[in-house]
């Protein structure tokens, strides 16, 4: 079964699926004249506000969330993978998909506000929603929406859980000696209890965890790159070297570079894949557009301020191993060491001896536990897509989230960063194919709300002006 899922992750993980990401990255920043430059600041302030939502995240919740499921054990844990198998190179990639996918992040934003829907109390949507809804031919639409929520459930519930469970089980036996299958009990009980609480729990629950736990891991990431500031030029010119093939140890695995750092990168902020969009479709804000500068937002912040940070991290102090294409290390610093964790446990002990375990246990706990709080939402919206209001299929479900979260404490490390970069790859080629199809519609709702900012009024969403007849009734009502 392992070799079966490694062959069909490797077919989906092809260069086809990286140029397509990135090809569409660069046509949709062309069309909105390179958004992620133009328009940061309008970014930071509209994720600020905080005006209460009986329905759905206010924006600020929705910002914390977003960003947050970005900042998982694919921030941390993921980067060491992405060295080990892709070399520093890898993390040069990372940086171009952030530029140049953040405005894929703006587009989803945009059009899972606009196909939203509310089920009993509270907003769903995502790209089943603004597939069934967005397409001209309501039967291709339907065919695609069908696809991507049945894809979608079994992705999220089985596939995606295990890495984030595996991780932080990992971290906490490391840390303090806990029995890994133990912990993992008693984890997975306690996400129980937030995910029976429902969407306002689960958002409840990301703003207390999310933005304290990131700063104090950033400030510990800045304390040993600070350390050893000296070797700061030397990393940046080894990253850029080998993402280009131009060093010496790393010229072979040029394309593995490429590949594992778009790969990477996906994983950790989740661009292109559209699960970003189911939660920016549980959102409440003012214009579909403010939801697209939030998901770009996203993007950066887990890129550039935990991803990046813990690569460098990484590689200032040379706590890491790199695989050939041979399968043979081609630098070995650690021996002996598993990839993930251990080696961002490795630099911060290089500087701070015995604090690192403690420390990244609980930082992975805190990341980890939103990213599957995000996760179930996800596989929950494309459920009720399929099945609607029905009770017993989202208990159901309930019960299958938690056992395979559960699951992630008995698997092995390959294992499961291969699962969940399937599921990512599998989600990647049905949205990024629409988006490619409809995602104009979100640039005209761009560019009409620019065009009403230089008459200087304060945009409003307007679908009929647009000729956007299909777009939910909570914007046509408003």
């Amino acid at each position: 079964m392992d070799n079966i899922i490694n062959l069909i992750n490797d077919k989906v993980w092809g260069m086809g699926l990286i140029l397509l990401v990135l090809i569409t990255g660069l046509y949709y920043s062309f069309k909105m004249k390179f958004p992620q430059f133009r328009r940061f600041k309008s970014m930071i302030d509209v994720s600020s506000k905080s005006k209460n939502s009986e329905k759905g995240l206010n924006q600020l919740q929705s910002f914390i969330f977003t960003a947050a499921r970005t900042v998982g054990v694919g921030n941390i844990a993921g980067m060491a993978a992405g060295i080990y198998f892709g070399g520093p190179g890898s993390i040069f990639w990372l940086w171009i998909l952030a530029i140049f996918g953040s405005p894929i992040a703006m587009i989803e934003g945009i059009m899972s506000q606009i196909y939203k829907v509310e089920i009993n109390g509270e907003y769903r949507g995502g790209p089943a929603y603004y597939m069934d809804k967005g397409f001209k031919n309501k039967k291709v639409g339907r065919i695609f929406a069908l696809f991507y929520a049945v894809v979608g459930v079994f992705a999220v519930t089985f596939l995606m859980p295990r890495v984030q469970t595996y991780n932080i089980v990992k971290g906490l036996n490391l840390a303090f000696g806990f029995n890994m299958k133990i912990a993992g009990v008693v984890f997975s009980a306690i996400l129980g209890i937030i995910i029976i609480g429902g969407l306002k729990r689960i958002g409840n629950t990301a703003q207390r965890i999310s933005p304290f736990m990131a700063i104090i891991y950033f400030i510990m990431s800045l304390i040993v790159i600070a350390f050893n500031i000296s070797e700061f030029p030397r990393v940046i010119v080894l990253i850029v070297k080998s993402a280009f093939g131009r060093d010496a140890i790393f010229g072979a695995i040029m394309g593995q570079s490429i590949i594992w750092g778009i790969k990477r990168g996906v994983f950790a902020n989740e661009v292109g894949i559209g699960s970003s969009a189911i939660t920016s479709a549980s959102a409440e804000v003012e214009h579909p557009v403010t939801q697209g500068f939030i998901g770009a937002l996203s993007v950066f912040m887990g890129t550039f301020f935990i991803c990046t940070t813990t690569a460098i991290m990484i590689l200032i102090t040379n706590s890491y191993n790199v695989v050939g294409v041979n399968q043979e290390l081609i630098v070995n610093n650690l021996n002996n060491v598993e990839y993930g964790n251990a080696y961002v446990i490795n630099a911060i002990n290089t500087v701070l001896p015995g604090i690192g375990d403690g420390f990244i246990a609980i930082s992975v706990l805190c990341f980890s536990s939103v990213a599957l709080l995000a996760y179930y939402l996800y596989a929950e919206s494309d459920l009720i897509y399929l099945v609607g209001e029905r009770k017993k299929p989202v208990l159901l479900l309930k019960i299958a989230f938690i056992i395979s979260v559960y699951l992630g404490s008995t698997s092995s490390v390959d294992m499961v960063w291969t699962m969940g970069d399937l599921a990512h790859g599998l989600m990647a080629w049905i949205n990024i194919i629409t988006l490619i199809l409809i995602g104009n519609q979100a640039v005209r709702i761009f560019k009409d709300y620019e065009n009403q900012e230089k008459l200087g009024i304060n945009p409003e969403f307007n679908p009929e002006e647009l000729n956007l007849n299909n777009v939910s009734d909570l914007w046509k009502n408003s």
